[in-house]
């Protein structure tokens, strides 16, 4: 029977998960898009024309060969439906895409690796939607601000703490992140923390103040306030809005329809 035109899967959806774990090269098949977030090591990837490095996002249509140059560890989801073909046909060539860009994709990819829904799936599509093209070599002190606000944003109090930890001043860090990001770095530090409450809204396992906690912010309150700021609407509006649509109910086969 042909499913629903409802039906969440028809749009986007986790058909396989697999895990690179170790050196062994590993083979990605099937029909879809594939992501995956190398947590640690290098590896080639078979149509990318660098290797990919902690922190990078594959993104790739198969079959993806993964050839670790140490040892690696790479989750890796494949999405189906019709957004995910979409995505395909817009994405361009197989790649190894910065993490920066799209810092909530780690998460996703991770949650879905353990068994999350449709609406997780879609997440992910989204937060994909702003990788990079190529991951752009950044300055020393830059990468490091980056990776250090990236792997702990929910602990880290603020830029006066971090420029405290690369050792120079909160006016250079501001500078030199800015010219090369775009944003100042407290302001990039807030995105991340803003994409890692989006990944965690999907899932109804966490109330806002579990979230809170969870992603760096004093508080519930203090956290609605800064979410419905930067992205508009409340968290639990988003939540809402970003919910899979309702099972309908299957109408009985026309054999079975009783007329008066």
């Amino acid at each position: 029977m042909s499913k629903l035109i409802f039906d969440p899967e028809i749009y986007c959806t986790t058909a396989e998960t697999r895990e690179l774990d170790g050196n062994a090269p590993l083979t990605l098949a099937g029909a879809g898009l594939w992501a995956g977030v190398l947590s640690c090591g290098a590896c080639l990837l078979d149509g990318s024309a660098r290797p990919g490095q902690s922190g990078d996002i594959l993104l790739g249509a198969s079959p993806l060969t993964l050839t670790p140059q140490s040892d690696c560890h790479l989750v890796a989801v494949r999405l189906t439906g019709l957004c995910a073909d979409a995505y395909l046909l817009s994405m361009g060539p197989t790649r190894w895409a910065d993490g920066a860009a799209c810092p909530g994709a780690a998460e996703l990819i991770a949650q879905l690796h353990g068994g999350g829904n449709a609406a997780l799936a879609y997440g992910l599509l989204c937060a994909l939607g702003k990788a990079d093209e190529t991951a752009r070599p950044l300055p020393p002190l830059v990468a490091e601000a980056v990776a250090a606000i990236r792997q702990n944003y929910m602990a880290l109090y603020g830029v006066e703490e971090l420029s405290e930890q690369l050792g120079v001043t909160k006016s250079h860090l501001v500078r030199a992140f800015k010219q090369e990001i775009g944003v100042p770095p407290g302001k990039y530090l807030t995105n991340v923390r803003i994409e890692a409450v989006k990944a965690l809204l999907l899932s109804d396992e966490y109330n806002l103040e579990m979230i809170a906690g969870m992603t760096g912010f004093s508080g519930a309150n203090y956290l609605c306030r800064v979410f419905k700021r930067e992205v508009g609407v409340s968290p639990a509006a988003w939540r809402a809005a970003a919910a899979p649509l309702p099972a309908v109910p299957k109408l009985p086969p026309r054999s079975a329809e009783m007329f008066v």
